[in-house]
């Protein structure tokens, strides 16, 4: 599997917030199929970090693009692929 960084950068904290339940149930149903290699809040508050195991950049985009922080547009998304230093 590849591993697809997704830099979610918060636009709307009010709608956020109102959406952060449904969000990290996704997630956490991901998690749970063993999709998501690593995720979290980045510490100044700005957004998060989740980091997808997929068979391809768009299998990786789909999930990235499910998530409801992005279809609520409350926050943005950068996705690149990552590789991990880490064996």
């Amino acid at each position: 599997m590849i591993l697809y960084a997704a830099i979610l950068e918060m636009i709307d904290p009010k709608k956020d917030n109102e959406i952060l339940d449904i969000h990290k149930a996704y997630l956490q149903r991901l998690i749970e199929e063993g999709k998501i290699f690593a995720k979290g809040p980045f510490t100044d508050h700005s957004g998060g970090l989740v980091i997808y195991r997929a068979n391809s950049y768009e299998e990786a985009k789909e999930m990235a693009e499910n998530d409801p922080a992005i279809l609520q547009n409350s926050r943005t998304l950068i996705l690149k692929e990552w590789r991990s230093n880490i064996e």
